[in-house]
């Protein structure tokens, strides 16, 4: 099996900064893809931030220049800084990493971790 585990999530005011963990465990043979999704209240999920096994990034249009993604391989974790926070950041925030297991390649999903923007 493998789990992720999301760290960092909170209340920030406007203008703030938080940086998201998800680190990776149990039996992995490859990472290829780790990124963050995020769903606010009402609306659909939708890619934040991705970084690739070469690492190439890839960003919503929101985000840019705001957020930055990045992953230590070492210790299979993904991160997201997330600076100059707006209200419409609210959101839970999805850790999604695309590996290889003992047996196949699969997508696997955090529980995902709250982050409230509001003054």
């Amino acid at each position: 099996q493998v789990q992720l585990v999301e760290t960092g999530g909170g209340l920030v005011q406007p203008g703030g900064s938080l940086r998201l963990a998800c680190a990776a465990s149990g039996n992995i043979r490859v990472i290829y893809a780790m990124g963050w999704y995020r769903q606010a209240p009402g609306k659909q999920r939708e890619l934040v931030a991705a970084i690739y096994s070469r690492g190439t990034t890839n960003y919503a249009e929101s985000v840019k220049g705001r957020f930055t993604v990045s992953r230590d391989n070492a210790k299979s974790t993904v991160y997201l800084q997330m600076n100059s926070l707006k209200p419409e950041d609210t959101a839970v925030y999805y850790c999604n990493v695309d590996l290889e297991g003992l047996r196949s390649r699969m997508n696997y999903w955090g529980k995902g971790t709250l982050v409230t923007v509001s003054s």
